[in-house]
Order: C-alpha cells, then sequence, then structure tokens
C-alpha cells in the first residue's frame, strides 16, 4: 500500500507540473559510442475490505531493465542490446506467481559501402531464454518450462534498412539458423519446443533413447522495429520476428510480436501499456484435464500488461 500510494504522488507531482525531459541517450563522440541504462518499475495493488460487490485483494509488480550500446563511425555500425524483465503476482489465497519472465540479448553487426544509404551488410545475433521455472497454475509440482528450457539462438547473415531520423529498422535474412535448447531432460523426453521426444519401451515404459536437448533449423528471418512519437510524451513502439524454416513445414511462420504505449509524466515516472503475440508451431499448449498436465495443438499466446512505474536512466 505503502509503495502505491508512493507511485500515485509521484504521478500527481508529474501532473501537477513538476515535469522533466527525458534524457538523451548519451553519445560519446570521441569513441562513436552511444550508450543508455534504463531500469524500471511497475507497480499495481488492489485491496477490500467488506467491499459489498466482492474482490479479490491482489499485488504486482514487473522490474525491467534495458542496456544499449551502439557504436557507429564511418560505414561501420554494430548495435547491442540487452532486456531484462521479471514480474509477480500475488492474490489473497494463492501463491505468488510469475507474470513476466524474459532474457533477451540482440546484436547486430552491419556495414554499408557509403555514409549516405541507409542499407547495411549485416549479421545478427538473437538470444532469448527465462531466468526460473514455469507453470500451468495451479499445478506448480511440474515445471513446463525452465532456465535454459527453452532458448532460442538466431545468427545469421543478410541486409538491414537503418534509417536513425525516421527511428524504422527492417532486417531480412535468407540464411538464418535457429538452435533451440532444452536443457531439462524431462521436458527434453516429452518432446517439449519441438526437439525430439524419447522412445520408450511399449510393455514396460522404459525410456530406450532420452529425448534430445537440442534442435537445429535454417531458414528466413525478417525483423521489425518502429518507434515514434504519436503526441508529446507519447511513444509507440513495436517489434516484430518473423520466421520459417526451410526444411521442416517451409511457409509454416513463428511470429513474436511486441507492442509498447509508453505515457511520460517526468523523468522518472512513466505509464505503459503493452501487448505480445506469440505463435509457434513447435510450441504445443498444456491443458489441465482430471488433475493431469495434456499436451495440446500449438495455440496462439497473447499478453497484454498495463502499469505506471518508476523509471531511472543512467550512463
Amino acid at each position: 500500500m505503502k509503495l502505491f500510494r508512493t507511485v500515485g504522488l509521484l504521478l500527481l507531482m508529474g501532473v501537477a507540473g513538476y515535469s522533466q525531459d527525458i534524457k538523451p541517450i548519451e553519445i560519446d563522440s570521441s569513441s562513436h559510442w552511444e550508450k543508455k541504462n534504463t531500469l524500471s518499475f511497475d507497480l499495481s495493488e488492489i485491496a477490500f475490505v467488506n467491499w459489498s460487490p466482492g474482490g479479490t485483494s491482489s499485488i504486482s509488480g514487473l522490474a525491467k531493465g534495458v542496456f544499449f550500446r551502439k557504436y557507429e563511425h564511418d560505414q561501420t555500425k554494430w548495435s547491442n542490446e540487452l532486456i531484462l524483465r521479471y514480474g509477480m503476482n500475488k492474490q489473497d489465497g494463492t501463491e505468488w506467481r510469475k507474470t513476466d519472465d524474459a532474457l533477451q540479448f540482440n546484436s547486430t553487426f552491419g556495414y554499408r559501402n557509403d555514409t549516405v544509404s541507409h542499407w547495411y551488410y549485416s549479421a545478427k545475433l538473437t538470444f532469448n531464454t527465462q531466468f526460473s521455472n514455469g507453470y500451468n497454475y495451479p499445478n506448480t509440482q511440474k515445471p513446463i518450462s525452465r532456465l535454459f528450457a527453452p532458448a532460442y539462438t538466431f545468427l545469421g547473415v543478410g541486409a538491414e534498412y537503418s534509417n536513425k531520423p525516421a527511428k524504422v529498422n527492417f532486417y531480412l535474412s535468407p540464411l538464418t539458423m535457429k538452435n533451440t535448447l532444452v536443457l531439462d531432460q524431462r521436458l527434453a523426453n516429452q518432446g517439449a519446443f519441438g526437439v525430439t521426444k524419447a522412445v520408450y519401451d511399449d510393455v514396460t515404459g522404459e525410456i530406450l533413447k532420452k529425448g534430445k536437448q537440442s534442435r537445429t533449423e535454417v531458414g528466413i528471418l525478417v525483423t521489425g522495429h518502429h518507434k515514434h512519437e504519436l503526441w508529446k510524451n507519447i511513444t509507440l513502439e513495436d517489434r516484430i520476428s518473423l520466421y520459417t524454416d526451410y526444411l521442416n513445414k517451409f511457409g509454416n511462420i513463428d511470429i513474436d510480436w511486441q507492442m509498447q504505449m509508453d505515457f511520460v509524466v517526468n523523468e522518472y515516472v512513466k505509464a505503459s501499456i503493452g501487448t505480445q503475440l506469440v505463435y509457434d508451431d513447435d510450441i504445443k499448449a498444456k491443458e489441465e484435464r482430471a488433475g493431469e498436465q495434456v499436451t495440446v495443438g500449438p495455440k496462439i499466446q497473447l499478453k497484454q500488461i498495463l502499469g505506471i512505474g518508476v523509471v531511472y536512466n543512467f550512463k
């Protein structure tokens, strides 16, 4: 409650006129490096005491960190971004539950023929995983995901269109390797996240051959990133990633699309609303039936986040 009141007070101060300009990205002209570090914490809380319509008290928190480094000089550009997110929720009568969990690293190296063109010959590396176990609540006995289970690595070469004034970035790779790791043998035996599952004896049920803990694919990767100011202190940012494998169901596209709208109150307070849509044919959904987890077919995954919190930018 105290934290919620503090955030509310900060918001009121910003609305009342204590607004400040957000610090720009630091540019070191001597080394040609751009640097930006952002830490933020969003908090939401609702409490009921003798509330006649009923309701469940809850508190949620989401911590985020974004660390950005970019080298740009003449025809060479090298961008690096580390994104960290972790969120928890607690309701009356239930245990703490995870609401968000991401560890992502992106690195793109590009070279262009001249200093005027927006097109680069590029190589791109992306890595994604999570910090802690994920569960199909209320079942918390058997994790359905863990650290490095899964972990995805994309490594490829292609062409990148980078227009800094317009804040538009587009990347196309006709040759990208996708590697999926499932470093949990129980999940690997189930064939989770598209790896080859274990072979069992039809009579005894014993494992004859363990499931593989990795899977490698080669295909086409297309990514896009756009960020622009809709109105003063209101910014829309979206990222999209599309991938299809040449050999395994070519044309069946894996989608990861994220959109976020930020409402800046002042230098330290920001509200945001975001969505993420994911579809991967290799990720089979799980459902609880008669107390047992049952694996069903792939489904569209959708996440929506709304929060207000404190933001800190530093060098």
